[in-house]
C-alpha cells in the first residue's frame, strides 16, 4: 500500500506537503504513512482514494483506474469499439483529430513562445475553446472528450494527436525551465490551416488567445478549476459539455437576458 500511494503522488507530480493537508496531518506524519511507519486510518485510506479517484477497495488494494485507451481514426467514419472490460475506450473521428491540430498549431504559432506558455496551459486553453464555443453556440467546435484530474481539464486524445503530429514533423516537443520547474513546451513546424475553419470558430479561437494568453500554469489551473463543469465531474471521469449551461456568470460567455 505505502508503495502504491508512493507511486500515485509521483505520477501526478504532487507534493508531499499537498497530500499530508488533504488528509490533515503533518508533512512529517504523512511521510511516516508513506514509509509505512504509521499505519493509515480509515478517514485518511478514503479521502485519499477520492482524491486519486479511486473505490476504497481498489485503494487498499494498490488497483489504479485503466487508464482510457485512445484511438484516433483513419476516416471521418466512426468506428465502434469494442467492448472491454473495465475499461475508457475513446473513438476521436479523424475530422475533430485535424481540428484539434490545426487549433494547437495555430495557439503555438500565436502565443507559443511566451516563456509562461507550455503543455499546461494550451491544454486549458483547449478546453476553453472547446467549451466556450458549445456554450455559446451549441455546437461543438473540436468536440474534444477531457478528463478531470488534479492540475485541470485534459484532453483525452492529446499525447496520442501529439505522437502523431511529432511523427509527421509537425511538432517539436522540447522541456524549458521556467522558474525553478521543468517546462513542457512545443515548436511549431508549420503554419496552420484554419480553411476549414467559420469565421465564428476563427473569432472566438482569437479571443481564448488572447484572453488567455499572460496566465501560467498555476493561475490557469487555478482558474480552471472554478469552473462549473470541472467542479461537476468525478476524479479521472469525462467532463461534461451540457455543464456549460449552468456556470456562475463569472465564467458564462452567453447572453442569456434575452433570451426566453
Amino acid at each position: 500500500m505505502t508503495t502504491f500511494l508512493k507511486k500515485l503522488r509521483q505520477q501526478n507530480n504532487i507534493s508531499q506537503e499537498f497530500l499530508a493537508k488533504k488528509i490533515s496531518v503533518s508533512r512529517p506524519t504523512y511521510v511516516q504513512i508513506e514509509k509505512g511507519e504509521r499505519k493509515m486510518l480509515v478517514e485518511e485510506a478514503q479521502k485519499l482514494a477520492r482524491f486519486f479517484g479511486l473505490s476504497l477497495e481498489d485503494f487498499l488494494a494498490g488497483r489504479e483506474n485503466t487508464k482510457p485507451k485512445v484511438k484516433l481514426e483513419k476516416s471521418a467514419k466512426r468506428i465502434k469499439p469494442k467492448k472491454q472490460k473495465q475499461e475508457m475506450r475513446i473513438s476521436v473521428p479523424q475530422e475533430k483529430v485535424e481540428k484539434f491540430k490545426e487549433t494547437l498549431l495555430y495557439i503555438l504559432e500565436r502565443i507559443g513562445a511566451r516563456p509562461n506558455i507550455g503543455e499546461a496551459v494550451v491544454c486549458k486553453l483547449m478546453y476553453f475553446i472547446d467549451f466556450d464555443y458549445y456554450e455559446k453556440y451549441e455546437e461543438q467546435l473540436i468536440g474534444a472528450k477531457y478528463i478531470k484530474n488534479h492540475f485541470g481539464p485534459t484532453p483525452v486524445a492529446f499525447p496520442e494527436i501529439i505522437k502523431q503530429m511529432e511523427k509527421d514533423e509537425d511538432l517539436i516537443p522540447f522541456v524549458k525551465k521556467y522558474f525553478q520547474h521543468d517546462q513542457k513546451k512545443y515548436l511549431p513546424r508549420r503554419s496552420a490551416d484554419l480553411s476549414n475553419f467559420s469565421a465564428q470558430e476563427k473569432e472566438l479561437i482569437d479571443w481564448e488567445i488572447e484572453r488567455f494568453k499572460d496566465f501560467n500554469a498555476s493561475k490557469m489551473k487555478e482558474y480552471s478549476h472554478q469552473d462549473v463543469p470541472w467542479i461537476g465531474a468525478d476524479n479521472l471521469q469525462p467532463i461534461n459539455y451540457e455543464a456549460v449551461f449552468c456556470r456562475t456568470p463569472e465564467f458564462s460567455v452567453r447572453q442569456y437576458d434575452d433570451e426566453i
